[in-house]
């Protein structure tokens, strides 16, 4: 689950620490430090309060962080943890946006993301003309896995050259297999094993059966989607061409963005979005509709399902899927 670093802190924690009750695998936060509070400090806290939960950004970024500080700060946590730090990473959206910066060119964003892989798990780097590692890196743990989040066939090609995987902010099954085709197909040219590529789906996942309550809730997220799928437009045209319509065509009846509602249930900026967008983008309905959806997502190869937990119900949310949907699944982690 992804759970906001928003004050006041204790809530934070104790989302995580019941995620972790309820068998969720993975808790993850923003990395948005003047929308919300400064999340690696709280990260070096949940790594104390909890036992099991693997922690980490979804996600973080080697703009605002410089890449060998963001790299010594998850060697540092995963030291703190015990080695349950895991990374989502990606070029900058509202950390840079919102302090009127814009995110990495994908060069050097692909530069950054090779040497903090390999700084942040003990090895030693070329930077800046210098050679850096850390030398107090514990070698007994496991390594901390990298996972890029991106749309765009260049940013796509980067976590196929470099990662360990890829972050997918939508649960639409056609737009993933694009996206995870895309990498792989990055993976194989570089000499990797595409099938070793590992796919992570994040969304809004409500459990309900008030389905026209849920949609409310969660138009804030293709809205949200859709700042990056503008970025796509300009780039790479909306004619399909080189990005799927199925990804583009939604946001033509797009009119603004406020990051100051960045994330927030019945921010103005999703009115836009129509129930179709919202019912192939996020996971919403009874646990049984849930359950239904996740086990389609398992088929066509998601490694992982993350719950964005930013709908009304957070507690009643993580028990459903604790008691009801966690346990129909063996190869998906929560």
């Amino acid at each position: 689950m992804t759970v906001l670093p928003d004050p006041p802190f204790s809530r934070w924690l104790e989302l995580i620490q019941l995620a972790e009750r309820h068998g969720f695998g993975y808790a993850w936060t923003y990395d948005s430090h003047v929308l919300w509070q400064e999340s690696v400090p709280m990260l070096a806290v949940a790594a104390r309060e909890t036992s099991k939960i693997k922690l980490g950004h979804f996600v973080t970024n080697p703009a605002t962080r410089d890449p060998t500080v963001l790299a010594s700060a998850y060697a540092t946590l995963h030291d703190l943890s015990n080695g349950r730090m895991v990374m989502g990473v990606g070029r900058g959206d509202s950390a840079v946006r919102y302090i009127g910066r814009q995110p990495m060119k994908v060069a050097e964003f692909e530069l950054a993301c090779a040497m903090v892989r390999e700084l942040m798990n003990g090895g030693e780097v070329d930077w800046n003309d210098k050679q850096l590692a850390f030398k107090w890196v514990r070698p007994e743990l496991p390594p901390i896995p990298m996972w890029i989040a991106g749309y765009g066939p260049k940013a796509l090609a980067v976590a196929g050259r470099v990662a360990d995987g890829v972050i997918i902010q939508l649960a639409d099954p056609e737009i993933i297999q694009w996206i995870m085709d895309t990498a792989r197909r990055a993976a194989e040219e570089a000499g990797r094993d595409p099938a070793q590529l590992k796919c992570i789906v994040g969304a809004p996942a409500h459990i309900t059966d008030d389905l026209a309550d849920a949609r409310e809730q969660v138009r804030w997220f293709p809205a949200m989607v859709s700042n990056h799928v503008m970025d796509l437009i300009e780039r790479y045209g909306a004619d399909g061409s080189s990005v799927p319509k199925a990804l583009t065509d939604y946001v033509q009846a797009r009119k603004f963005y406020d990051y100051n509602e960045h994330s927030r249930v019945g921010a103005k900026h999703g009115e836009f979005v129509t129930d179709e967008i919202v019912d192939r983008f996020c996971v919403l309905g009874t646990a049984a509709d849930a359950t239904a959806k996740l086990k389609e997502l398992e088929s066509i190869g998601v490694d992982q399902f993350n719950v964005y937990l930013m709908t009304q119900g957070q507690d009643e949310d993580l028990r459903a899927y604790g008691s009801d949907v966690i346990p129909q699944f063996s190869g998906v982690t929560a």
